[in-house]
């Protein structure tokens, strides 16, 4: 287990900017990962922890030793790519070996260490097999045994999943939760799928343009946004947005749009221009109008069945709403329900800078 530390660190291609003074502090043993769309700089900032990309200013920091110049190999990382990378002509026992026998290890070590990571992923019966003959699944298993049997301080993963369809995607994700389980290793991994984020993480540093929007625990980042880009990007449905103004009202703050009005708890400048964001699986459906004390009408115009849960896009007071109820509830287009809005789920976005009110 190891510390990694980047300090204050920029990276450019030509007068291209794709990191500005960014800070990620990894503590050992965690397991991180990096989110963002694409062309954020998540991967650029995992080749440059790997050495493989120089930065222009920073430091980069693991166990305690400033390897900010020092080449890959001295840094006790290994890293797990996107692409396969394994050699053709070998098997998967000596694709596994190969990075020790370069670096010259006996052969009993050598064997010690492929048995060992072989057991662990659950490739013994395949040690004789080349790559063409493995599953996608099975060949990213050996790219990961192949960085396991280097025993480093440090892993990184750059998007190792994205290759794989759903299913494989679900199975390998689970090993790798097991795996860090299991060996207490520090682990960086990068990604653009928040399921992915959100189950394998300690903690997920959201990045955009160039910088980590908000590094927290799945949970905090999920409950307590720090702006409007991580309340969009992280939860699956996507989070209701509406835009209105702050009006105060019987002593207390509204949220109003066209005529759609909720009481707030937040404090704020009547006029503020604000963006209101309420979770689908927070809303809550009640009967037809008239029926719900306290519901604001609203009409069913879409059913999405999704398995085990169903989205129901519904209209209230002229805004879409997109709500997330069992997969036992029965709602038809046309429909007519309500819905309640509970406060203590409501999140409001300052709509110039997008922070959190």
């Amino acid at each position: 287990m190891a510390h990694v530390s980047v300090r204050k660190v920029d990276i450019a291609f030509g007068t291209v900017s794709v990191l500005d003074q960014l800070d990620l502090d990894v503590q050992p043993g965690e397991f991180v990962v990096l989110l963002g769309p694409s062309g954020c700089g998540k991967s650029t900032l995992l080749n440059a922890i790997a050495g493989l990309l120089d930065v222009n200013r920073g430091q980069i920091w693991i166990g305690g030793r400033n390897v900010t110049w020092a080449e890959p190999k001295d840094r006790g990382i290994a890293m797990v790519f996107q692409t396969y990378a394994l050699y053709p002509q070998m098997t998967v026992r000596e694709n596994m070996a190969f990075g020790l026998k370069i670096a010259g290890l006996p052969r009993l070590e050598i064997e010690n260490r492929v048995r060992e990571a072989a057991a662990i992923l659950q490739l013994k019966p395949l040690m004789t097999r080349k790559p063409a003959e493995l599953s996608g699944g099975q060949r990213q298993r050996v790219a990961i045994g192949r960085a396991l049997v280097r025993e480093a301080s440090v892993f990184l993963f750059d998007e190792p999943l994205s290759n794989l369809d759903a299913q494989l995607r679900n199975e390998l994700r689970v090993e790798i939760k097991r795996l860090h389980q299991r060996l207490g290793a520090t682990m960086i991994y990068v990604t653009h799928d928040q399921i992915e984020a959100l189950t394998l993480a300690d903690r997920i540093a959201v990045m955009k343009d160039r910088r980590i929007q908000q590094f927290s625990t799945p949970e905090k980042l999920y409950q307590q946004p720090a702006n409007r880009f991580v309340a969009g990007f992280v939860g699956s449905p996507a989070m209701n947005f509406q835009a209105g103004v702050m009006e105060r009202a019987d002593g207390g703050m509204r949220f109003r749009s066209g005529a759609f009005e909720l009481p707030v708890d937040v404090m704020a400048h009547t006029g503020t221009e604000v963006e209101l964001g309420m979770r689908p699986e927070h809303i809550l459906v009640g009967e037809s109008e008239g029926q719900d004390e306290g519901g604001m009408p609203a009409t069913v115009e879409m059913v999405e069945p999704m398995g085990a849960e169903t989205l129901v896009w519904t209209s209230v007071a002229g805004l879409p709403f997109s709500v997330r109820v069992d997969q036992r509830r029965r709602l038809s287009v046309g429909q007519k329900v309500s819905l309640r809005f509970p406060s203590q789920e409501i999140h409001l976005f300052d709509r110039e800078t997008g922070a959190r009110l």
